[in-house]
């Protein structure tokens, strides 16, 4: 999937990217080897990371290409993934995740990107950077591999918060709208809200409400709905942006891993049964790696919190550095094509809703 050209002046224009780089199931070396990645690729990207200073300073010295492109930022506290999120709003202030966070508030960074703790992450990018007007949950949203033209729908809330009512799923709608249209050039994204049946009579009380609302909004707000749709639909081809609660879509994403998981290695072992199995694994060697970097979760590592006053992308625990070059990647594209604003506009002006500008926020990492 790729987006439009940006111009050569967007082009020439430096973008930082606050980096946490305590937060990770794989520690410090694996985020500054994901920031050597996205630093190898874009000239116009700079860093400022947060952490160990003690730890970080060797790093990065040893990366030639992140000379004089990374700031660090002595943070020595660090955001477990066992800690509270109601305990970090209260002792967070000395940790990597909150400095992150901060330097994005202060106008120091254009955006920011953890692999932390993301009950914790949500909760302090609430508290430094606040909802963005109109908004009354914020909400989580990835890209799924899909049946679509594009490659991917749009997926959201996938854990932000675990309860959503109709006005919030309606809120969802909008804000996936335009974070398809800006991210894959869609002029009339197609959304669907996720229920346990695409028959109006089914599901709780407030998705029918939230049916009613988002297709009354539909009418004037230049996206179509297409009603509920199904689990299966979420890689499929009938929507480009599918609308559910927090609890839902997160018990929708960890399913979609293990199940990409299950498939490689069932693959695996299916191709090493025997000698003639092995010699089709080497006759098929190039469309299984095609199978491999389609389903890989790494290419698209990367959830965007939706409905704050900044850019904050929260990247997979495990993320390696292929992962967090890729979430880097989506946090640059974001702020460089000034997405926050963009999505505080659409918010704000619900009935009178803007012309979002088509750009590209994602396209695949390589």
């Amino acid at each position: 999937m790729t987006g439009e050209p940006v111009s050569s002046q967007a082009q020439a224009r430096p973008i930082t990217i606050s980096v946490d780089a305590m937060g990770g199931d794989a520690g410090p070396s694996v985020v500054v080897a994901g920031l050597a990645k996205s630093a190898k690729k874009n000239p116009n990207i700079r860093f400022i990371l947060h952490g160990s200073e003690e730890l970080l300073t060797p790093l990065v010295a040893k990366r030639r290409n992140l000379q004089n492109r990374v700031q660090i930022r002595d943070a020595r506290d660090v955001v477990t993934m066992e800690d509270k999120p109601s305990q970090v709003m209260r002792n967070g202030k000395g940790t990597s995740m909150w400095s992150t966070l901060d330097a994005v508030k202060k106008g120091q960074a254009d955006g920011a990107v953890s692999c932390g703790n993301t009950g914790a992450l949500m909760a302090l990018s609430m508290l430094r950077l606040r909802k963005m007007p109109g908004v009354n949950r914020p909400a989580i949203a990835i890209f799924w591999p899909s049946l679509n033209p594009q490659g991917f729908n749009v997926m959201l809330d996938v854990g932000a918060d675990v309860k959503a009512d109709a006005e919030d799923l309606l809120q969802f709608a909008l804000m996936g709208v335009s974070y398809a249209r800006n991210s894959m050039d869609l002029a009339q994204p197609r959304v669907g809200l996720l229920n346990v049946g695409t028959e109006e009579h089914k599901g709780r009380a407030e998705l029918k409400e939230a049916h009613g609302l988002i297709s009354k909004e539909a009418e004037t707000s230049n996206f179509d709905f297409v009603g509920f749709v199904e689990g299966s639909d979420i890689p499929g081809d009938v929507a480009d942006v599918i609308v559910t609660d927090g609890f839902t879509g997160n018990v929708a994403i960890k399913t979609g891993e293990g199940t990409a998981s299950l498939i490689r290695s069932s693959l695996k072992e299916a191709f090493q049964y025997s000698l003639l199995s092995r010699i089709a694994a080497v006759l098929a060697l190039t469309s299984l790696k095609r199978l491999s970097k389609r389903i890989d979760p790494r290419r698209v590592n990367g959830g965007v919190f939706l409905g704050l006053n900044g850019t904050v992308v929260k990247s997979h625990g495990g993320a390696d550095a292929t992962g967090v070059s890729a979430a880097i990647k989506l946090a640059f594209r974001l702020a460089e094509q000034g997405f926050s604003e963009k999505l505080a506009a659409r918010v704000a002006s619900a009935k009178e809703p803007p012309q979002d500008e088509k750009t590209s926020a994602h396209s695949e990492a390589s």
